[in-house]
């Protein structure tokens, strides 16, 4: 299911991004890692996410791919908000640093994502994940390519 197209055909990227707010929407991956898209604005957007222990690895903490998923949504979504009705994007790269580990008694989590520059085929993008107290998890860094629908 397209959510763009079934939910707001003709919207903004940041028109878009609202709305599934607003209905309460999220991709499927937000379902199976249980996060969502908590706020956005034009060239900004953030999630926030309470991993568990489904998503620990083999060696008892959170495997890197939460933190990078929800850094990689955070950076396609804040150029998410910058697109027109006639654009779509995809990552081409995303560079994570793991500064801390991530556990089930690491709380809600919060990755901001800000838009650094778009061009009309390329964007750069970055973002941090945060915990409630501020402490820094992680960061990214993603380049994203800009395309006609």
């Amino acid at each position: 299911m397209n959510l763009v197209e079934e939910n707001a055909p003709g919207l903004s990227g940041l028109e878009t991004l609202r709305k599934l707010m607003s209905i309460g929407g999220r991709a499927p991956i937000g379902d199976t890692l249980s996060f969502a898209l908590t706020d956005v604005a034009d060239g900004f957007s953030a999630f926030e996410g309470t991993p568990d222990v489904r998503a620990y690895n083999p060696i008892g903490t959170v495997h890197g791919g939460y933190a990078a998923t929800l850094l990689d949504s955070a950076c396609g979504c804040a150029v998410h908000s910058k697109l027109d009705a006639n654009q779509a994007y995809t990552t081409v790269e995303l560079k994570i640093s793991y500064l801390s580990a991530i556990t089930s008694k690491t709380g809600r989590l919060r990755a901001e994502g800000t838009v650094i520059s778009m061009g009309r085929r390329v964007a750069f993008a970055e973002a941090t994940l945060k915990d409630e107290r501020g402490k820094l998890y992680a960061t990214a860094t993603s380049t994203l390519l800009v395309m006609s629908r």
